[in-house]
C-alpha cells in the first residue's frame, strides 16, 4: 500500500551508522563567505567554529560589518565586494553565499568556472530565478547545492536514524506545526519581499518532506497576510502536499502568536505503522537564542513518549552538517549530495506551486437563497 521512497538523500544517510551524525568531509577545506548578516554571525560561523571548519575571508558591501564579524569570529581577512574576496580565495575554496535571494544571480557569475558553492536558501525569489541559477551552474561546472540545512539538524538526523533502524514501520504521516512570533524586523529586506512566509521559511519544511517522502503529486496552499504587520506580505500558511491515498503531509505556520509561551509550537512529527516521533525545533520558539530542541517517540507497544538524547541544535549545529555535506562530496568521500542544485530546484517547483494553488483558491460555494 505505502511505497518506500528511494532517493540521493536515503541512500547517502544510510552511510552513517552513527546516531545523527552529521556529514564531514576528510580534509576541510577554507571556506570563503560571502554576506555578513543575522544569519552568518548567528548560524554559519557558530557552525563553522564548532566543526573546525576554517573561514579564510569575510566579504560584504558594508566592510564594516565583514570586519566586525571577521574580528568576532578571528578571521584573518575582511572584503568590501565580491571581486575583492575572489581575488584572494584559495584555489581550494568553498564559495558560502549568504545574500538575499535577489542578488545570487549578480554574485554567482563572479564566481570561478568549477568552484564549489553553497548558497543560502531560497534559490531565487520565483521559479524562473532558480531555472536560470541552476543553469548558470552547470554552464560554469559549479560544484554547487542550496543551504537546505533543517535536513542536518541532530533531531532530524536522529529521527533518519530511527527510521532506518526500522523502529517506525512504513511511515505514512508528516506534519509540521509552528505557532509562534517571528521578529520579521531583524530582515529589513524582507519588508518589500513580494513573497515571504513560504518562501523564506516554510520552504525549509517543504524540503524536509521531500527529502522523506520525495516529490509531491500535487500541492494545495493558502498563504494570508496579518493585520498586526500590514507592512508584511503573507506570514501564514497552511499547506498540503498530497502523496495520494495513503500518506498525509502538511505545514501549518502562524508566525504573529502574541498570547503567550503556554500554547505555542515548532515541531515536525512523523506517524509510522509501529511508531510515532516528535522532533521540536526550538529556535523557533524564541528566535534567534532559542530553547533546547527535542526529539521524542512513541510505540504501539510502548505508548508513553519517550525522550531521546541528541546532541546540538537546529541553529547553528545544522549549518556544519550543510556545509559538511557539500565539502564531502566535492573531495570524493559522499556519493550523493542532498541539496544539489538539482534537488532545490524541485523544492523550489513544489513552492512555485504552492503560490499557485493560493493565489486560485479553492472550490467556490454557491449560496442558494433562502
Amino acid at each position: 500500500m505505502i511505497e518506500a521512497v528511494t532517493n540521493a538523500w536515503s541512500e547517502f544517510d544510510q552511510e552513517s551508522e552513527q546516531w545523527g551524525v552529521s556529514p564531514r568531509p576528510r580534509q576541510a577545506r577554507p571556506i570563503v563567505v560571502i554576506g555578513a548578516g543575522g544569519i552568518v554571525d548567528n548560524a554559519h560561523l557558530p557552525a563553522y567554529a564548532r566543526a573546525h571548519f576554517p573561514v579564510a575571508a569575510i566579504a560584504d558591501t558594508a566592510l564594516s560589518k565583514a570586519e566586525a564579524l571577521a574580528k568576532k569570529f578571528h578571521v584573518q581577512r575582511a572584503f568590501g565586494s565580491v571581486a575583492e574576496i575572489i581575488r584572494f580565495a584559495p584555489a581550494d575554496a568553498v564559495y558560502d553565499i549568504a545574500v538575499p535571494a535577489g542578488n545570487l544571480l549578480d554574485v554567482l557569475p563572479q564566481l570561478p568556472d568549477g568552484a564549489a558553492v553553497l548558497m543560502q536558501k531560497p534559490m531565487g525569489e520565483t521559479l524562473d530565478d532558480a531555472r536560470r541559477i541552476r543553469e548558470l551552474c552547470h554552464e560554469k561546472s559549479l560544484k554547487a547545492a542550496v543551504n537546505f540545512q533543517l535536513r542536518y539538524a541532530p533531531s532530524i538526523l536522529a529521527a533518519r536514524t530511527l527510521q532506518r533502524k526500522g523502529m517506525l514501520g512504513k511511515v505514512h504521516d508528516m506534519e509540521v506545526q509552528v505557532r509562534t512570533h517571528m521578529p520579521w524586523a531583524q530582515w529589513t529586506f524582507l519588508a518589500k519581499a513580494p513573497r515571504l512566509e513560504v518562501l523564506y521559511h516554510s520552504i525549509h519544511y517543504v524540503d524536509l518532506i521531500r527529502s522523506w517522502f520525495g516529490d509531491p503529486l500535487s500541492v494545495y496552499a493558502r498563504t494570508v497576510r496579518n493585520p498586526g504587520t500590514p507592512e508584511l506580505q503573507a506570514t501564514k500558511s497552511i499547506l498540503i502536499m498530497d502523496y495520494g491515498e495513503w500518506r498525509r503531509a502538511f505545514v501549518a505556520t502562524n508566525h504573529n502568536y502574541r498570547f503567550g509561551e503556554e500554547y505555542e509550537r515548532a515541531f515536525v512529527q512523523w506517524e509510522g505503522t509501529e511508531c510515532a516521533m516528535r522532533a521540536t525545533l526550538g529556535v523557533i520558539l524564541d528566535y534567534p537564542h532559542g530553547k533546547p530542541d527535542r526529539l521524542e517517540s512513541s510505540s504501539r507497544l510502548h505508548p508513553a513518549w519517550m525522550e531521546h538524547p541528541i546532541d546540538g541544535q537546529w541553529f547553528p549545529d545544522a549549518f556544519a552538517g550543510a556545509m559538511g555535506s557539500l565539502q564531502a562530496f566535492v573531495e570524493g568521500s559522499a556519493k550523493f549530495l542532498p541539496t544539489s542544485i538539482d534537488d532545490a530546484y524541485r523544492t523550489m517547483k513544489v513552492v512555485e506551486a504552492i503560490y499557485s494553488s493560493s493565489q486560485k483558491g479553492g472550490e467556490p460555494l454557491v449560496w442558494e437563497e433562502l
